[in-house]
């Protein structure tokens, strides 16, 4: 059986694709009431994000802004710890 392709906004790869600054521009929007969420492309593409969009909406989409928060933080803490594990 052949795989399924993969639409636009579909899982697979979480946020690993979403560069560190780009997260945190998406938590300093949350933070401070500038998006509306749930997200959207529209939003999205608003603060400059369409880039990685994809990803965004694949593991945020539906969330209010204490869940969207929430995954931020905990992305951003887990690479801040794999980096300092590493050494870098």
């Amino acid at each position: 059986m052949p795989p399924t392709p993969r639409g636009p906004f579909q899982g697979g790869v979480a946020l690993t694709q979403v560069a560190d600054d780009a997260l945190k521009q998406l938590l300093r929007a949350v933070h401070h009431s500038d998006i509306a969420l749930p997200l959207s492309l529209p939003e999205l593409t608003r603060h400059g994000l369409q880039h990685c969009a994809s990803p965004l909406m694949a593991a945020l989409r539906g969330l209010d802004a204490a869940g969207v928060r929430a995954v931020l933080v905990a992305v951003l803490a887990e690479r801040a710890a794999a980096r300092e594990a590493a050494g870098a």
